[in-house]
């Protein structure tokens, strides 16, 4: 199964780099269907996971994707599902 991975570790101070990331990551899955989008928030403080589950939850970008999971044993991850 095809999947896209986004590490936010290099940016992670950068606010308009984040989101246009994200946003990237997102558009990118819808257009080639791709099922699962891993990003990679990283562990921290919380505030950057924060940030990531805030853009998901805008109204523009919410009906694009089917669920969000946050991995059980890695609190520095979050997989994004689509459903096509």
């Amino acid at each position: 199964m095809a999947k896209l991975k986004l590490d936010l570790h290099d940016i992670y101070n950068c606010g308009t780099a984040i989101d246009r990331e994200l946003e990237r990551v997102i558009h990118e899955a819808v257009d080639k269907k791709i099922k699962e989008v891993e990003i990679i928030p990283g562990r921290g403080s919380g505030q950057l996971k924060k940030r990531v589950l805030k853009f998901l939850e805008r109204p523009d970008i919410k009906p694009l994707y089917h669920r969000v999971d946050k991995d059980s044993k890695n609190p520095g991850r979050l997989f994004v599902y689509f459903r096509f």
